[in-house]
């Protein structure tokens, strides 16, 4: 029987994008850095399992002080005792945060878990979850915020290199020249255009009818329906997305990714709220909780694409649990990031927009005191959430 001996949280930081190009850098990072968080579980027989939240890349010294007030319900179990060490970790946290912050930890520690727990048995965290063999994910590209035509082209020509045919732009509703600039550059080289449009904590939100205007300006503008519409309203309209589906049935409304509990994405996807869900395992509380919403959207027949916009060990966690689930689609983070490469055992293998995991024991990522000392923890590298939008310079996307 293995035993946990060490929990410890790890904070990196690294160059993040394009800082003259990307409005997400210009806004809510503009010291051109970028934060993840982990926690590495390590046994008594020398594995080390890691584990990702997505919490760090806003508060992460939150992240780090949460991991340290839980560790002790984790520190001398077994990790193959999975259920009972899960229920109380969730438990330590469950009084003050059973939704939110809290969360994010808890999907951490899951996640270097499950980690674990494949190495010990000696394959991959997607097989000791149930996947087949040899599958690979069809990939979308997410990025879309550059603030220029130019900047854009050389997103969508990373696009067609890695043989990807679908690109998420970021677009709100006033943006409707954008997106019809985007979608007559990429259409030509055989690339669909979906658009985030960012809603997602705005209160109030846009409207239905704002959304629908939106819409029909872009097709007058000489576009068409996104390959499908995510985040379109804040979180008190909820309710609201049954309408906006049932408003434009032809576009697959998609959300999902800020939901921090299976049973609430779980809900939504019951009532028809989405077309897509997106959950995140470094958000929602782990692989498990991934799979389950995996689960009801089968049931209530909703495509799953998982979220993968954190670091490469909450991607490697979204990616085997979308193997695990039978997922199809999943999301491939476009902006540089020299972490997304640093961590990881082996290259990450994309051909024909399709990615292949690698068949080894536990997730395929690992830490070293080499990349700890390159990618130090900066305190100017936390996203922020308070932006000023008249800081973007102006473009022209006539």
């Amino acid at each position: 029987m293995a035993k946990i001996i060490r929990v410890r949280p790890v904070l990196l930081s690294a160059p993040y994008s394009e800082p003259a190009t990307s409005a997400e850098v210009i806004l809510h990072l503009p010291g051109g850095h970028r934060t993840i968080g982990l926690v590495e579980v390590t046994l008594d027989n020398g594995i080390v399992g890691l584990g990702e939240g997505y919490l760090a890349v806003f508060a992460p010294h939150v992240f780090r002080t949460i991991v340290e007030l839980v560790a002790p319900a984790l520190t001398g179990r077994d990790p193959q005792d999975f259920d009972r060490v899960m229920r109380d970790l969730t438990l330590s946290t469950g009084y003050w945060s059973w939704q939110g912050a809290a969360q994010h930890v808890v999907g951490a520690c899951e996640i270097a878990l499950q980690d674990c727990r494949a190495q010990l048995a000696g394959v991959s965290v997607a097989r000791l979850l149930g996947a087949p063999a040899d599958r690979t994910l069809k990939l979308y590209a997410s990025g879309g915020d550059s603030v220029s035509p130019e900047a854009m082209t050389r997103e969508i020509a990373k696009v067609a290199a890695l043989g990807i045919d679908v690109l998420k732009i970021r677009a709100r509703n006033h943006e409707v020249a954008k997106t019809a600039w985007c979608q007559r550059h990429a259409t030509p080289l055989g690339i669909a255009i979906a658009v985030d449009m960012t809603q997602n904590l705005a209160i109030p939100s846009q409207s239905v009818a704002d959304i629908l205007a939106y819409l029909q300006a872009v097709i007058t503008a000489g576009g068409k329906l996104p390959y499908f519409l995510e985040e379109a309203l804040g979180p008190e309209e909820i309710d609201t997305y049954r309408t906006l589906r049932a408003s434009v049935p032809e576009c697959q409304i998609a959300g999902g990714e800020i939901v921090t509990t299976a049973a609430e994405l779980s809900h939504r996807i019951e009532r028809g709220c989405y077309a897509i869900a997106q959950p995140d395992a470094t958000v929602i509380g782990g692989l498990a909780a991934t799979l389950a919403v995996f689960a009801t959207a089968r049931r209530c027949q909703t495509e799953v694409f998982v979220h993968c916009w954190g670091g490469p060990v909450g991607m490697m966690a979204n990616y085997h649990a979308a193997l695990a689930g039978a997922g199809r689609v999943a999301e491939w983070p476009l902006p540089a990031f020299e972490l997304r490469h640093a961590l990881v055992a082996q290259p990450w293998n994309i051909a024909q927009g399709r990615l292949t995991l690698p068949d080894i024991p536990g997730l395929g990522v690992r830490l070293t005191p080499e990349i700890e000392c390159e990618f130090r923890f900066r305190e100017d590298a936390v996203y922020r959430c308070l932006t000023d939008p008249s800081k973007l310079p102006h473009a022209n996307w006539a």
